[in-house]
């Protein structure tokens, strides 16, 4: 029987301005690990995604990751010490509590993309 194994499974995330979206992800702690003229491959600890030279308004704005983290708090206030929203036009929201029973904040990138952080409550 063939070995049907999945390694791992990675979202292609929009970029507007594809050098600044790069930039955004550094600051807030990915890593690349390949970069090329369309596509960039960022990781921390367990987490990838692929940031694309791809922009599609209706779609950036429609997008969502979700990333689950164990402490909540700290992301929260890294990420609202970096001020954002002034080098970026990017906004983190509040931490609350959501019905379906997880602690989380928002984040939108440069390209209006939103990422949930959360933490099971």
């Amino acid at each position: 029987m063939a070995n049907l194994k999945m390694k791992e499974i990675k979202a292609f995330v929009p970029a507007k301005d594809y050098h600044l979206s790069k930039q955004f992800y550094q600051d807030i702690g990915f890593k690349i690990g390949h970069d090329s003229h369309d596509v960039t491959y960022f990781h921390l600890d367990n987490c990838s995604f692929l940031l694309q030279n791809f922009y599609v308004k209706e779609h950036a704005s429609n997008f969502m990751m979700h990333i689950l983290v164990e402490d909540l708090k700290s992301w929260h206030n890294k990420l609202t010490a970096l001020k954002l929203g002034e080098n970026y036009d990017a906004f983190v929201g509040d931490i609350s509590i959501q019905p379906w029973g997880m602690k989380d904040f928002i984040l939108s990138d440069p390209s209006k993309v939103l990422w949930r952080f959360g933490q099971l409550a």
